[in-house]
């Protein structure tokens, strides 16, 4: 009688693996995916954008990187790196790659040295973040986290409002971090002197989120490191590295304001 009932059983079960297609498969665990967005819009200058490529490049041929994706729940993680620019322009420069070994993060940095670099031109990083979000429905894998990495020297100042992106992205379980690049360039000051705290009141975004300020280029390669190992180890801070003014200080479409005035000064002009 019982294994009568086990064959029963058992017969139900194929039944229900054929009729669903097979038997499931679980999606490969991640420990976390990884969205590198990289600005290049016009603001950016050579040798910034130059320093961003090798600060990354480097940063996954360290061993310092290879042993915080190997001590991690499942060894495994999945990143691409997409460029962005204006509301229009994100191109995916190394598709989504999974790195559980050393030498699958050095195929992921000389595949990332081998493409050329560009300049584009507006500003948007709530359409990185959209995008960014798009990206994540493409991955196979199953992340315990999603992380979109912005790294940029300016504001928003295309496509729709960024806290809208970045409310949207938060509600989805996505984490934002940010990079601001504010060291002082050829051309003079930084595109906004409060560059870090706009990232931090009107970019970043969900649980262990953080700022990470770059104000030395020397500095750069190190601190692209300590950002993704971070991000790959899902540290977040104590302490904030940004002590931001009264919360809601920072004007978040400051840098619509500036491409309007920019448009009507030019249109001033004889």
């Amino acid at each position: 009688m019982a294994n009568r009932l086990l064959s029963t059983l058992a017969f139900f079960l194929l039944a229900g693996d054929v009729l669903a297609g097979g038997p499931t498969v679980p999606e490969m665990q991640l420990d976390v995916a990884l969205v590198i967005a990289v600005d290049v819009s016009s603001s950016m200058e050579s040798e910034e954008q130059g320093l961003q490529r090798e600060g990354f490049i480097d940063a996954f041929r360290s061993s310092l990187v290879h042993e915080a994706i190997e001590n991690g729940l499942t060894g495994r993680i999945a990143v691409t790196y997409v460029e962005w620019s204006g509301v229009k322009d994100q191109r995916v420069i190394v598709p989504w790659t999974i790195i559980d070994n050393p030498e699958k993060a050095m195929s992921f940095s000389n595949q990332l040295a081998y493409q050329p670099i560009r300049q584009a031109g507006m500003t948007s990083i709530s359409g990185i973040i959209d995008r960014s979000r798009s990206l994540f429905e493409q991955l196979g894998g199953a992340p315990l986290r999603r992380v979109i990495d912005v790294s940029g020297d300016g504001p928003n100042n295309d496509g729709r409002h960024v806290t809208y992106a970045r409310d949207e992205a938060v509600a989805d379980g996505i984490v934002i971090n940010g990079l601001p690049i504010m060291f002082r360039r050829a051309a003079g000051s930084p595109e906004l002197e409060d560059l870090d705290l706009y990232f931090r009141e009107c970019i970043i975004g969900g649980v262990g989120s953080f700022v990470l300020p770059l104000h030395d280029p020397e500095q750069f390669a190190m601190i692209v490191r300590t950002k993704i190992m971070r991000e790959i180890a899902g540290i977040s801070d104590k302490n904030p590295l940004i002590v931001p003014a009264q919360q809601g200080s920072m004007n978040c479409i400051t840098g619509e304001k500036r491409k309007q005035e920019d448009l009507l000064s030019q249109e001033k002009k004889p």
